[in-house]
This record gives structure tokens, C-alpha cells and sequence, in this order.
């Protein structure tokens, strides 16, 4: 088709040069020849693993002037897409390209010089592109289900279809952001910290969430919990295994969470806007919207002296790693890439109070509003669409709490109190944190379903059960 264009716009152009030769303008006049010139001139060097064609953003228009003019498609983006799924492994479309679409992950986090991130243009929701090593005002930001606008080359490398490495992030809009007509209406504009503690209620909406963040104030629980999580009485099972629910109650906007317990019944909703420290409503956050809440700095260095969190500051988002080699005592997660497979995890810290873990912080509080002490209990989690279908498929997307520095793992449900058997070092029977005496047991596999009807389940109180950590040592050891 394109070349068809081409032909055609080139038997126009000859008629055109006899006939008005004086009035020709011969960039216009023909084909990929001319945008060569152009970039040739404007040329800047992109990665080092990747092309060294034109990047120049200026010239973006031209090489997809064809798919702008054709007027037979709703959406001029859609032929660039199309295109680019018919590259070849290490084939590049000629010139710049700009696409704009919606976030559906946050592959690698912000960590201070860009980001790296997948979108889709509406109406190609199956063609992801990926977008490596973003950059331009707003990349700290952006996050999952937000507009943006990238320009860039787009190539295809390795099999992924991606805007190559420093892609800029032209326009962005955030879809946290309220409608206008909503922003007049802070219900907490001249309410101090003390006023909105003294009489304390969760966030009843993701806008009184989205609200109560600009201003630093928690959205659930402001309970800071002990380091055993609380698990459920009843814990449905199949074929012998605990049941990871699969069923996601995801509001229609995808900004509303509702966790229920083990029987199906609804136990509490998380905002996406929302601030949140206890593990519960924490590891739902992350199981929900793939990254951490809004009281969560990516730094390990953040000081809650200077935030407006204050005491509710929670800090760390990295990668970890999960090299066995390098740490004999950590099992090994599902798939991880640290230990030769695909899945990236990502850790970020819970705040708790810290009992009998043999950790050197036990009993001292995560934050005391002027300093923290990280302490031992993290959550690690692995969410990669590996496929790049925009489905998180079995396999693909885990969650799982240490409370003693990645000794020991569990595995969170998907429920309220619905956290899976522990596995790990300690539970093996290893010295804590040792490199010659470690015994890590393997994952505690799980089945992925719906949680059964209610009407198939024992009938029981809604108790939990508080665990014992009769393993854990006593001896100190660092972070």
C-alpha cells in the first residue's frame, strides 16, 4: 500500500515538475530520498546497542506523512503500529516516529535519569509498545494507566517492539488527576494533621484518597502492624495446594480495588491515589496496580523530616535481585532472572514493628517522624507481562513478604489474611543470613483459581490465626 502511495505520489510529481516546474517544491516531491537529507544533517546518536539512525523529533512527521494523509483510517498511529510489527529482528522504521497511547507498565522504575515503560495506542491494544530508557519532563511521574505522548526510533529488537534507548516523553497527562471540576473541592485544604488524625476514618473513595495524598494523609489503616502477617483460619485449597485467587475486582476506571477474605465476601478496598503502611493493604496495592502507594519513596535514603508523610514515609523500590549463588541462604523465587529466568522482581519495605525476627532492629519502629530503621521485612514482587499480551498470566506476576531480610518467603493470596506456607532458609533449618550454613527449602507451589463458592466452603467464624515465629534466631545480623 505504501508503495503503491509512493508510485502514485511519484507520477503526480512528474506531471507536476513539467507542467509548474517553477513552483515545485522538491522536498515534497518524492520519497524516503529526501528525509534521508534531512537526517543526515540532524543525526544524533542514539544507543549503544541499538541504530544509529535519525532522532531527531523534527523530522518525525515526515516519515509517516503518508499515514497522516490517508484519510480511509480512523487513526494516522495505527499505520505506524501495523508497520512496526512487520520489522524484522534488528530492523528500524526509517526516520522518528511519535505514537501516543495508555501506560500498561512500569517495567523498570524511575531511578533518577529515566524510565522504562510499555503503552498501547487505542484501537492496537494487542500491538505493546515498549519504550526504552525514557526521557523528558515527567518521566518521575507517569505512571500505569496515564497518556502519554513518545517520540523516538522505533525498532525491533530481540523480538519486543520498542522505541529505541533515550526515546523522549513528549506530553503526558495524569490520569491520577481528578477532573477539573472536582479540583475546587479539597475537603482538606485547611485541615492540619492533628484535625484529620483525631478523628480517623479509611478513605471512602479513590477522590477522598486522591485528596488526602496531596496533603500527606494516610488512606487506610494507620495501625502499624507486627511482623508476622495475619493469616486466615480458613484457607481454601485444591488438589492439595492453597489457593491463590485469581478473580480481580478492579473497578471499571481501574482505580478501586476490593479485596475480599477467604469466602468471597468483600473485606476492604485500596485507592490508587491511596497512601497505605499496614502488609495487608499494602500487598494489595502492589497485587493491583504493579507499583507501590504514594507514601512509598523509591530512595532508601528519604528522610520523614522532609516529607510531608512525616511518619507514614516508607522507603525503597529497587530490583533485587534473588542471586542464589551470591546468597545460598535466599530460596529461589518462581522464574526469577537472577537465577537464569525472565522475571524481574522488584522489593520495597513494610514498616512493622519488628518481634523475634533476629533481626539487630527488633522492637525499634520503622519511623519515629524524624528517622528510619529499615528493619527486615520487605515485600518482593514479580509483575512482567513476559508475553506482552497486556495479560499478567500464571507465572508471570507474584507477591511475597520476608519479614527476616529474604530468608524466609511467603506467598500473598490474593485475600484478606490469605498468605501461603513459608519456605526459605530458616524454615529449612540454616543459620540466619549464613553463607555456610543454609538449608533453603523451595517454593511452596500454589493453585491459581477463583476462590470457591461460598456455599462449598466449611462453615467457620471470621477468625485469623496469629503465627508463631518459633524458627526465627536470635542472633543480630545487619541490613
Amino acid at each position: 500500500m505504501h508503495k503503491l502511495k509512493k508510485l502514485i505520489a511519484l507520477l503526480l510529481s512528474t506531471v507536476m515538475l513539467t507542467s509548474f516546474a517553477a513552483c515545485v517544491n522538491p522536498s515534497n516531491s518524492s520519497s524516503e530520498g529526501s528525509n534521508d537529507g534531512v537526517s543526515d544533517s540532524t543525526q544524533t546518536s542514539t544507543s549503544d546497542n541499538n541504530s544509529n539512525e535519525d532522532s531527531n523529533s523534527d523530522s518525525a512527521s515526515d516519515s509517516s506523512s503518508d499515514s497522516d494523509n490517508d484519510t480511509d483510517q480512523p487513526n494516522p498511529m495505527w499505520d505506524i503500529v501495523d508497520e512496526a510489527y512487520t520489522l524484522s529482528v534488528g530492523e528500524s522504521l526509517t526516520g522518528t516516529h511519535t505514537l501516543s497511547g495508555t501506560v500498561t507498565q512500569i517495567d523498570t522504575p524511575y531511578n533518577g535519569n529515566n524510565v522504562t515503560l510499555t503503552f498501547v495506542v487505542s484501537g492496537r491494544e494487542n500491538y505493546p509498545i515498549y519504550c526504552y530508557r525514557l526521557q523528558g519532563v515527567g518521566i518521575d511521574v507517569v505512571g500505569v494507566g496515564d497518556k502519554v505522548t513518545v517520540s523516538g526510533t522505533i525498532k525491533n529488537y530481540k523480538g519486543t517492539v520498542e522505541f529505541d534507548k533515550n526515546c523522549l516523553l513528549v506530553a503526558y497527562e495524569n490520569a491520577n488527576t481528578p477532573p477539573d471540576d472536582e479540583q475546587a473541592n479539597d475537603p482538606y485544604a485547611d485541615v492540619t494533621a492533628s484535625e484529620f488524625y483525631a478523628n480517623y476514618a479509611p478513605a471512602r473513595s479513590n477522590t477522598d484518597a486522591y485528596y488526602r495524598s496531596l496533603h500527606g494523609f494516610i488512606s487506610g489503616s494507620i495501625e502499624v502492624p507486627d511482623a508476622a502477617p495475619t493469616i486466615s483460619d480458613y484457607q481454601p485449597t485444591e488438589n492439595g495446594n492453597l489457593i491463590r485467587n485469581s478473580k480481580m475486582k478492579l473497578s471499571a476506571d481501574g482505580k478501586t480495588y476490593t479485596v475480599v477474605n477467604a469466602y468471597g465476601n468483600e473485606a476492604f478496598k485500596v485507592f490508587k491515589d491511596g497512601a497505605y503502611i499496614t502488609l495487608e493493604e499494602v500487598a494489595a496495592y502492589v497485587y493491583a496496580f504493579g507499583t507501590y502507594p504514594k507514601n512509598h519513596s523509591a530512595s532508601k535514603n528519604a528522610s520523614p523530616s522532609s516529607s510531608i508523610w512525616g511518619k507514614y514515609l516508607r522507603l525503597n523500590h529497587t530490583v533485587f535481585s534473588g542471586d542464589t549463588s551470591r546468597y545460598p541462604y535466599e530460596p529461589e523465587l518462581p522464574n526469577i532472572s537472577g537465577c537464569g529466568g525472565s522475571l524481574t522482581y522488584y522489593e520495597m519495605d513494610v514498616g512493622t514493628t519488628g518481634t523475634n525476627t533476629g533481626h539487630s532492629t527488633d522492637g525499634r519502629p520503622y519511623n519515629n517522624g524524624s528517622s528510619i530503621t529499615r528493619g527486615a521485612a520487605r515485600i518482593v514482587y514479580g509483575k512482567n507481562d513476559l508475553d506482552r499480551d497486556g495479560v499478567f498470566e500464571l507465572g508471570e506476576f507474584h507477591v511475597f513478604y520476608t519479614y527476616n531480610h529474604y530468608n524466609d518467603f511467603q506467598e500473598y493470596l490474593n485475600y484478606e489474611g490469605g498468605w501461603g506456607e513459608i519456605f526459605g532458609n530458616i524454615t529449612g533449618g540454616g543459620t540466619i543470613s549464613s553463607n555456610y550454613n543454609y538449608n533453603p527449602t523451595a517454593y511452596e507451589e500454589v493453585s491459581f483459581t477463583e476462590l470457591p463458592p461460598l456455599e462449598y466452603t466449611p462453615y467457620a467464624a471470621f477468625a485469623f490465626r496469629m503465627p508463631t515465629i518459633d524458627k526465627m534466631p536470635t542472633a543480630s545480623y545487619f541490613v
